[in-house]
Formats: structure tokens, sequence, C-alpha cells
């Protein structure tokens, strides 16, 4: 691709075209390059992506859009970028980094869109670069949620687990594999409460992790489209009483107690008599009389002597 292709790609022609040449010169071609401009480009970059968060996110605060904007102004995201620009064609590198595959090597890639940055604040001030630079980004955040960007799988695990009330995941090591110097870990993720068990694999413990816990994450998400909270199973009654609170007490009491019992409810006595009660005597519950009194055996009566 020829520099007037790219310059149709970033929206903006130089006016000075020895800077655009400048810009895409790696320090491997020759003594003239554009670390410089890179360097300039990455400021320009970060206050311009900065103003654009502010203005696009009213309601985040300062931590949550440092947070977004250093995943957007990362190595990775600018590679993208650039792949998209079909930067690579454009390159000005050494033979020894052309052997060696540098027009796909991410670094370079980044590197050299910053420097197309710069450039660009140079030729033509830091409007035009705002505008390249926006151009570039609005439609990457079209596309992302600011809540979860930049987040890593076991951040986000760990705050969906806590959002649905249900105990952190338990991270096990299950294997190691390969020499001491390039060690393969095997990691298990269990979330108990929901059954989950997933194992992932990386170069360290933390990739491991990571690893396990992106897989985890989309077990449980899924788990919860499966079976949503209005499905649960209604408890019983008697733990609903427990859970508002409400003591209930079962007696277990003789039959012949129960035909001498008044009924609670409604006050009303049963029809059965004490065995040296008169039958015109009714078995009432008195204020301040509870349960336990009318249980108690009846005391003999004692005739007063003469």
């Amino acid at each position: 691709m020829d520099a007037l292709s790219l310059q149709n790609r970033l929206g903006h022609t130089f006016q000075d075209p020895a800077l655009l040449q400048l810009a895409l010169t790696h320090r491997s071609h020759s003594g003239v390059h554009n670390e410089r401009l890179e360097f300039l480009g990455d400021s320009i970059l970060n206050c311009v992506v900065a103003s654009l968060l502010y203005e696009r996110y009213a309601l985040i605060d300062e931590g949550d859009l440092s947070r977004v904007r250093a995943n957007l102004v990362k190595q990775q995201t600018l590679y993208e970028i650039a792949q998209r620009l079909d930067l690579s064609q454009c390159l000005r590198l050494g033979e020894g980094e052309l052997k060696s595959g540098g027009f796909r090597r991410p670094s370079i890639l980044a590197d050299t869109l910053e420097a197309l940055f710069g450039a660009i604040f140079l030729d033509s001030g830091f409007n035009v670069a705002r505008d390249v630079i926006r151009a570039l980004y609005i439609p990457i955040l079209d596309t992302v949620d600011p809540s979860t960007l930049g987040k890593d799988a076991k951040t986000l695990l760990q705050e969906f687990l806590q959002g649905k009330k249900i105990a952190l995941p338990q991270y096990n090591v299950v294997a190691t594999h390969g020499a001491a110097h390039s060690q393969e870990f095997e990691i298990e993720c269990l979330v108990p409460k929901l059954d989950i068990q997933v194992f992932g694999s990386g170069g360290s413990r933390r990739a491991g992790e990571q690893a396990a816990a992106k897989l985890a994450l989309a077990a449980v998400q899924l788990a919860f489209v499966r079976a949503p909270a209005g499905a649960r199973k209604s408890k019983p009654r008697t733990s609903q009483l427990k859970l508002a609170g409400i003591a209930t007490v079962q007696l277990e009491i003789p039959t012949a107690v129960i035909a001498d019992t008044p009924d609670i409810a409604t006050g009303v006595t049963a029809q059965g008599r004490t065995h040296d009660s008169n039958p015109s005597d009714s078995n009432k519950i008195s204020a301040g009389e509870s349960l336990p009194d009318l249980l108690t055996p009846p005391v003999p009566h004692q005739s007063k002597s003469a």
C-alpha cells in the first residue's frame, strides 16, 4: 500500500510528506527514526482519549475512567487499529527486521501508529490530530462496555458472584507439566453452590487461574440464563415462618388431657370434665392462664378437719 492510500485511511493528507516518512521509519532502518514522534503521539493520544471518555461517560468515576483509558491506549488496541489501516505495508524497516517478520510485530505497529499521531499534530495542529484519533476510536467505544473493559476474568467472575450473593470461587493447582523453566500450570476453578468445576492452563499459576476463571464465568452466566431467579422453588411454609422470626411450638399432649383442654383459638372448652368436677362447672381459660397451667394435674380437694 502506498503513502496516499494510508493517508486516505487516516483521513488526513500531510502538508509535509517528510513527517509521514519519518513516522513510518523504524530505528532498524536508519539513525533518523520515529521514536521522538512516538513519544509525542503517545501524549496526544492519551489526552484525546481521556477527553473522549470524559464527554461520553458522565456517570463513571475517575478510577473507572483511568481503567478504560489504559485499555484503549495499550499496545494490543493500537495494534488492532494499525491492522485495520494496513499499516504493516508502509513500514520502513531494516533488513534484519524484515527477515524476522518485524512488519507483523505488535510492538512495532503500535509504536508506529503513535508516531503517526505525533506527525499529524506537527503537520496540522492539535485539533486535526484529535479528529483523526476520535474517528478511529469512536467505533471501538460503540462496541465496548465501560463497566467491564480492562477487567480480568478473575475480577469479573468475583463481581458477578458477589452480585448474586454466592461465595467466591476456589482455585487449586491440580497439575504442572514441563521442565522447570517452561512449566505449564493446570488450575481447577470451583463454584460449589452452582456445582461448577472447570480447568484452565497457563505458563504461570496466575495465567492458569485467569484461563479457568474465564471458563467459569461463562458457565456461571449460562447457569443463570437457564435457571432465572423467577424459576426458583418456593420454600415450605415452616421455613417461611422461621425466616420471618415466628416461633412454632408443637407439644405432644395425651388424648385424655386434650379432652379437658379448652380450644385456644375460640376460648370454648371441650366437653370433657375432670374426675372431681361438678357437672355444672365448665373449664375456661382465665386471664393470665397459659397452656402449661392447663396441663398441670389438678390438686386433690382436702376437706377441713372438724
